[in-house]
């Protein structure tokens, strides 16, 4: 190793070695500076080549979309898509290029500025100070008066100490000057050296890369050449047409349109027309119609599914309309509207009605066997589906639920500051408000407090339950056990809003007043009482069976037949709350699934078709017909002498999550099961629907893979799979043996469950075909489905509820 300064010299002190000294140090405040210039280049260069590869992805995401929007085109789709690739691979060995770069440059010649000229510079430092030590002791020690012994003497102690020192240091530092100036080179070389094995590696990846590519490339230019004449070829031709085309007499081009009725694409006649609207303004639109498997439908997007005018063009009537303002008009009559729509001129007004009443000859014309389903069909899906306009659901509104709601004790007045005369209410408590401390609660969020009007919002059944069972009494109790112990005023009517908002926060959100139960009591109290419903509801066993009801009237329209076959299927109990008719026209109207009518029955024989579906779900006892066969063939079971007192657990579970009870809480002894879990088992719908407003999962599942609305479906519980689907339960959810509760349903011949859930999935995938929003703008609420499946929903709910 060459010393860049002699150790000899440095204790010599000698000018030669001050001047080596001051090069040195020259040299290495210019090194440190050279190299702090060169890293920041490299991170310059690092962020530049960072923005690079961002750039160049995107235009490698660009590639990628225009190959899949030319999936037609299957040369540009596979060759864009390789070109995607290799140009992803070049980014990468660029990003690796780039990290490389940083790590031989940027860190390694960082850390020796950092590290080495450090330890340079604080070696400098001490030397400069001991050079100033030891010229103030050479000057004191000549400075010594010859007579004064004692001040000789001193100056020479200090002397030799200071030389000593001087010594050591000088060493340390010429040590770290050699030590240094050797290193430099290794430090400098090792890291351009690996930075451009970097670039080597680069290169030779990208080679290597673009030689494989090389082969498509060459036959991609050879197909070129043909793909610029075949191009060149077509255009010649479009221009030829398009000159023909032009040429032509379009003047009477509206006699061309014709009624086809053998057309291949099954639509006999198309074309644009006026619609006029259905709403107080009568507004007209133009939409496309067309008559195909004798329907009139029209669409106004070819990308929309058709929207029906007229299900069955034998049941309906055509006419020219001369009595409006609007010239070429016609109507299109049938049973249950009519539809008034405009041509664009006589001869296309004469064409459509040609066409309507030629599509009514040819159905008649064709009639076979299948007429009678036809006619089936339409009876049924004008009748029972359309006949209704709105569902009839058994909610409650305005004076209704306010009037119900006060009759419970403590409720006429304000829960929190006894205002008389309450119109709103918190749904998740169970309690009633005035105005000012309904908007207090509104303020708390909706995780604290649910407000809804008694007079203006719609009261669901089961919210009716709910707050019928609890009350003001009630939650006062829980949430104000201990405010006069603590010495709070509760608010008056007519108190600054402030105060009462303070009292309001400090009851429900801090819980200030309520009696702090032991952990135990805190941990189990929602799945006990769940548990003690569930033995409630078990005991009920013992009962004897209830009378059968009364059987229900027939619809109007079923034949005499159907009546004697109705009538003897409804003797005993009614199995389900949907008549033969009903269920034939859901299916006919609805059904694009076979999974159900591929259901045969071996005793029946009922075929693989709509009626055979109908016939199975109407004629499957449901699991309380179920029930009800089991007691009347086997011996009734004596009354026992008492029965188990009523036990109201909606107050106890308001109290333990009053507690801080979690609403969600897993019982890992328990299979997983969650307080809602146990209350389905338990039977209660009110339970269930107050662990749900309190925040409860409705999705979340046990060990078995199973949520609620498995449990709710394997038990029969009609009531609560309506609540659970209403609450936005996922019915395809499969437990661990693949199970859907569909499925589940399927299994256990529960024909109303399994009619709820088809047609919740049924609404669900027109939802899903029709888009969001309706062609008016506003989203079809009033769909033959959707009322269907309310008003099966809330028939369902309703009667549960009047069960318990």
């Amino acid at each position: 190793m060459k010393i860049t300064v002699d150790f000899e010299e440095c204790l010599k002190d000698s000018p030669r070695f001050r001047a080596t000294i001051e090069e040195v140090e020259g040299d290495v405040c210019e090194l440190e500076s050279k190299l702090d210039k060169l890293v920041k280049l490299c991170i310059g260069m690092i962020d530049a080549g960072k923005a690079y590869n961002a750039a160049n992805k995107q235009f490698v995401n660009g590639i990628r979309e225009l190959a899949q929007q030319s999936t037609r085109d299957e040369v540009i789709e596979s060759s864009l898509t390789k070109f995607a690739e290799s140009l992803q691979e070049m980014i990468n060995y660029h990003t690796i290029l780039f990290d490389q770069a940083q790590r031989s440059i940027k860190t390694q010649l960082q850390t020796f500025v950092k590290d080495d000229l450090r330890k340079f510079k604080e070696a400098k430092k001490q030397f400069d100070k001991v050079s100033e030590e030891k010229e103030a002791a050479l000057i004191k020690n000549a400075q010594a008066p010859r007579n004064k012994q004692h001040e000789v003497e001193e100056a020479t102690n200090i002397l030799t100490a200071t030389r000593k020192c001087f010594r050591h240091i000088v060493l340390d530092y010429v040590l770290q000057i050699n030590v240094l100036q050797s290193k430099r080179r290794s430090e400098i070389l090792k890291s351009m050296l690996s930075f451009m094995y970097a670039h080597l590696t680069f290169f030779h990846q990208g080679y290597d890369l673009f030689s494989e590519l090389q082969p498509l490339m060459k036959l991609l230019g050879g197909q070129l050449d043909q793909l610029v004449v075949d191009a060149a070829k077509e255009k010649r031709d479009m221009e030829q047409k398009h000159s023909t085309i032009q040429q032509k007499d379009f003047s009477n081009d509206d006699t061309k349109l014709e009624y086809n009725v053998d057309a291949d694409n099954g639509i006999a006649m198309e074309g644009y027309l006026f619609k006029r609207a259905s709403n107080a303004f009568k507004t007209w639109n133009r939409r496309w119609f067309s008559i195909q498997n004798n329907q009139l439908v029209y669409q106004k997007k070819f990308k929309d599914n058709p929207t029906v005018v007229v299900e069955d063009l034998r049941l309906c009537t055509v006419k020219h309309c001369e009595d409006i303002e609007r010239r070429f008009c016609f109507e299109v009559v049938s049973p249950t509207k009519s539809c008034m729509m405009q041509a664009d001129s006589e001869k296309l007004r004469q064409a459509w009605i040609k066409a309507v009443q030629n599509s009514i000859a040819t159905a008649f014309r064709d009639k076979n066997d299948d007429g009678e389903k036809l006619d089936r069909k339409s009876s049924t899906s004008t009748g029972s589906l359309d006949s209704g306009g709105e569902p009839k659901e058994r909610s409650l509104k305005g004076e209704s639920a306010l009037q119900k709601v006060l009759a419970i004790p403590g409720n006429t007045c304000c829960c929190d500051c006894g205002q008389p005369d309450p119109r709103w209410a918190s749904i998740n408590l169970g309690i009633t408000l005035c105005i000012q401390c309904s908007g207090i609660h509104r303020s708390l969020g909706v995780h604290f407090s649910k407000v809804r009007s008694l007079t203006l919002d719609t009261w669901e059944p089961e919210l009716l339950k709910l707050m019928c069972e609890l009350g003001n009494g009630v939650i006062n109790q829980i949430y104000e056990a201990r405010r006069e112990e603590l010495g709070a005023r509760k608010p008056q009517p007519g108190d600054p809003r402030l105060e009462v908002e303070a009292y309001i926060k400090a009851k429900y959100v801090d819980r200030r007043f309520v009696r702090r139960p032991s952990d135990e009591e805190l941990r189990t109290k929602v799945v006990s009482l769940s548990k003690q419903e569930k033995r409630l509801s078990s005991s009920s066993e013992h009962l004897p069976p209830r009378p059968p009801p009364p059987t229900p009237k027939l619809r109007p329209g079923s034949n005499a037949s159907g009546q004697s076959a109705v009538a003897s299927g409804l003797e005993a109990r009614r199995d389900s709350l949907f008549c033969p008719d009903e269920l034939d026209s859901l299916f006919s109207y609805f059904d694009n699934s076979s999974k159900l009518r591929s259901i045969k029955s071996a005793d029946s024989g009922i075929q693989n078709s709509a009626d055979g579906s109908r016939e199975m779900l109407a004629n499957t006892p449901s699991n309380n017909s179920l029930a009800d066969a089991e007691a009347a063939e086997s011996p009734p079971m004596a009354m026992p002498a008492t029965l188990p007192p009523p036990v109201t657990l909606l107050p106890d579970m308001a109290e333990a999550l009053a507690h801080g009870a979690e609403v969600n809480w897993v019982n890992t002894e328990d299979d997983k099961r969650t307080p809602l879990i146990m209350a389905v088992q338990g039977g209660s719908l009110v339970t269930c629907e107050f662990l749900l407003q309190n925040a409860a999962n409705v999705n979340q599942q046990d060990a078995q893979g199973r949520g609620p609305l498995h449990h709710a479906t394997m038990l029969g519980h009609t009531g609560q799979v309506c609540l659970f689907l209403k609450r936005g339960a996922n019915q395809n959810a499969a437990d661990i043996d693949e199970k859907t509760p569909l499925s589940i349903a399927v299994d256990a011949a529960n024909a109303d469950i399994v009619t709820l859930l088809r047609l919740a999935k049924m609404n669900e995938e027109m939802r899903e075909a029709e888009g969001p929003y309706s062609q008016s703008g506003q989203y079809n609420t009033n769909s033959p489905t959707e009322m269907q499946y309310r008003k099966c929903m809330q028939e369902f709910i309703s009667l549960q509820l009047d069960e318990t």
